[in-house]
């Protein structure tokens, strides 16, 4: 992805290791349907004002629905230093892979 560093979903360790700070930048809407275990939620549209909440000593793992806009913020923590890497797939392609998510709801995550 036009050098995003990304990874896919099978790439990613299960269960997710230590040190690894996973940021989800979906809206409210999306992320109270599903998301991803231990996740932080830092909407997109509010990321530039919040970045002090993402950790610069460990690496991040950005996600969103299916990685468009987790490339642009990957991108822009790349180019702030970071060691971030963008979920190919996004949310998609972790449900599809079987990978678990949690959501408001309780019962039976929708994506």
């Amino acid at each position: 992805m036009n050098g995003i560093p990304t990874v896919s979903v099978a790439q990613v360790p299960d269960p997710l290791p230590d040190g690894l700070f996973v940021v989800d930048v979906r809206e409210p809407v999306e992320w109270a349907h599903g998301r991803i275990d231990g996740s932080v939620h830092i909407p997109m549209s509010q990321f530039v004002e919040r970045i002090a909440e993402v950790p610069n000593d460990q690496q991040v793992l950005v996600v969103c629905k299916v990685g468009g806009r987790s490339a642009q913020v990957t991108q822009y923590l790349v180019q702030s230093g970071y060691e971030a890497v963008n979920l190919d797939g996004g949310v998609l392609e972790w449900a599809a892979a079987g990978r678990a998510l949690v959501g408001d709801s309780g019962d039976g995550v929708v994506v």
